[in-house]
């Protein structure tokens, strides 16, 4: 029995809790009348867009409703067609700017851990393997130097995948604390935007893709220019 222990990587119960919970959803799913009509209910609504809806459906759960927000913040990690602004804006819109935007950094905290875990889960030959060596060795040092900023402007850009900067800084092995610190200052600013505004009207929309697109541009022109003087520095 111990020489099986010391087969397992050390970072195997993450990988069994992360497959255990996949396969309660999934079993739940198919053996379960009550959670089936959840999931679909859920489904229904937060891949609608109307923001009103979701208000009233996460109202429908109660003091229960903060839970399930953090939940499905969870599960959509895996639901690319169910974007997280629409949990976020739920959450404000059904208890308030201050209440809302704390569930929100919560149920945020608590995905990003999850996902992070996840990724942690995988060794270095897997990740080898399925990006090639060359490839890993260069995100892995890409991540080194600007790992902090890099979570910061995916947090903040919501047109890019939010959710798979976790499972990517766990794989590359970031410091945990470094990557949640920086998550959680990197989706501070669009929360707070939605606390003060109150929804998402086409006009937020509009100034979201700009400050996205103008924050992506400057991240890439600061890492072209601090690449080009690291190189002038080397050659000197």
């Amino acid at each position: 029995m111990s020489k099986f222990r010391d087969k397992l990587p050390d970072n195997w119960w993450t990988f069994a809790l992360s497959a255990g919970i996949f396969c309660f959803l999934v079993g739940s799913y198919f053996f379960w009348p009550q959670a089936r009509e959840f999931y679909d209910r859920a489904w229904e609504v937060l891949t609608s867009g109307d923001q009103q809806q979701v208000r009233d459906w996460v109202r429908g759960f109660g003091w229960l409703g903060p839970a399930v927000i953090v939940g499905s913040m969870v599960v959509q990690m895996f639901l690319i067609v169910v974007p997280s602004v629409v949990l976020m804006i739920g959450s404000i819109l059904s208890y308030g700017p201050f209440w809302g935007s704390l569930v929100v950094f919560v149920a945020i905290f608590t995905a990003s851990t999850i996902g992070y875990l996840i990724g942690r889960s995988l060794s270095k030959q897997t990740v080898k393997r399925l990006i090639g060596e060359n490839s890993e060795k260069k995100v892995t040092r890409f991540l080194a130097d600007y790992g902090f900023w890099a979570v910061v402007i995916t947090r903040l850009n919501p047109i890019l995948s939010n959710d798979a900067i976790s499972f990517v800084a766990g794989v590359l092995g970031m410091n945990y604390w470094k990557f949640i610190g920086s998550t959680l200052l990197g989706i501070a600013p669009l929360t707070i935007a939605l606390a003060l505004v109150g929804g998402l009207s086409d006009s937020f929309k509009n100034g979201l893709i700009w400050v996205s697109a103008i924050s992506a541009v400057l991240f890439a022109a600061f890492v072209w220019w601090d690449r080009n003087r690291k190189k002038s520095r080397a050659e000197k």
